[in-house]
């Protein structure tokens, strides 16, 4: 779908790597089906006679999700891989990724940009009311004393933090926009606004986490810069009002890459 190719994601190094994490993550799961196929054979009847099928199901998600990747273009089961993606197989690559010593933190940046990825291939175009931007408390400059959390409207433009813009965003766009504090705040937010999409902006802990606790509502995660240390006067780049403007239906050109 042409409108996916123009929304500049980034993150290549993640995705050639998760890539390569998941065909290798094939082998171990084609590997454990032979195995339990086998164990049957030789003695052991108390291994469950679907396991090897539902690996076999999991391999060929993999190799799928590897195709989606590789291709960018949207498959009529994109929702399904998606969803096979968020619940089962990040999970499985997080606990091979300790065996063989794979840091979290990059797994998980692989995790947003392979999320975002098939979000993009699905083209979820939606309703400006149907849309919620969900950013985190610490975009707020640390020494305003105005409470957003209740209210993004409370702010007062006074220019000292990225708040002022992303309001100006919501208002030229016509969508809901709401700061959380985690993701308590955040899943109530959702529960209450019942979106059919989100742009989220956060640290990679929280966009991983956030993307898994409100599957199947499809979510576009944006990484927030954080120059002074986590949790602390962060800001976040234009790709807001670019992912805004590209689910909204923007059929026009939004970035080269």
């Amino acid at each position: 779908m042409e409108g996916a190719k123009t929304l500049k994601l980034g993150y290549n190094s993640e995705k050639r790597q998760i890539v390569l994490f998941l065909l290798f993550t094939c082998i171990i799961l084609v590997s454990a089906a032979v195995v339990l196929y086998l164990i049957p054979y030789i003695g052991f009847t108390n291994i469950h006679p679907k396991l090897p099928l539902i690996i076999l199901y999991l391999v060929g998600g993999a190799l799928t999700l590897v195709f989606t990747i590789i291709v960018g273009k949207s498959l009529f089961f994109n929702r399904r891989i998606r969803g096979q993606f968020i619940r089962l197989l990040f999970p499985i690559l997080v606990v091979i990724g300790k065996f063989i010593d794979i840091n979290k933190g990059q797994l998980r940046l692989a995790f947003i940009s392979i999320n975002n990825r098939l979000v993009l291939a699905e083209a979820p175009f939606v309703k400006p009311d149907n849309l919620l931007i969900l950013i985190p408390h610490c975009l707020q400059y640390h020494e305003c004393v105005v409470r957003i959390t209740g209210n993004v409207e409370n702010c007062k433009a006074c220019g000292e933090c990225r708040i002022k813009d992303l309001v100006a965003l919501s208002r030229k766009y016509h969508v809901t926009i709401a700061a959380v504090t985690g993701g308590t705040l955040a899943r109530r937010v959702v529960k209450e606004k019942r979106p059919n999409m989100i742009i989220a902006v956060a640290c990679d802990r929280d966009l991983a986490s956030g993307i898994q606790d409100v599957h199947p509502i499809p979510v576009f995660g944006i990484l927030n810069e954080r120059p002074n240390g986590p949790c602390f006067d962060t800001n976040v780049e234009a790709l807001v009002e670019k992912a805004l403007s590209f689910f909204l239906g923007n059929k026009a050109p939004l970035a080269s890459g």
